[in-house]
C-alpha cells in the first residue's frame, strides 16, 4: 500500500475518530511510546516527538506496527 505523509493530529484522529483533538494525539502518543520496537524503527527515520508532519515512511511504520486504522 501506498502511504502518504500527514499530521500527527490527521493520523491520531484516524486511530481514535470518537475521541477529541487531543484525546486522540495523546492516544497515538501512549502507543508509541509504549511500543519499543516501533520506537526504535521510527528512531531510524530521524523522528522527533515534537514534529506535527509525520513523513510517508514513518506513517507506513506505525500502520505496520498498530495495524490499519
Amino acid at each position: 500500500m501506498d502511504y502518504k505523509s500527514m499530521t500527527k493530529k490527521q493520523l491520531a484522529l484516524a486511530y481514535a475518530p470518537d475521541l477529541s483533538v487531543g484525546g486522540a494525539i495523546n492516544r497515538l502518543r501512549h502507543w508509541l511510546h509504549h511500543n519499543a520496537a516501533l520506537m526504535d524503527e521510527l528512531r531510524q527515520t530521524h523522528y522527533r516527538e515534537t514534529q506535527h508532519l509525520l513523513t510517508a515512511r514513518q506513517v507506513a511504520i506505525i500502520m505496520k506496527h498498530l495495524g490499519e486504522p
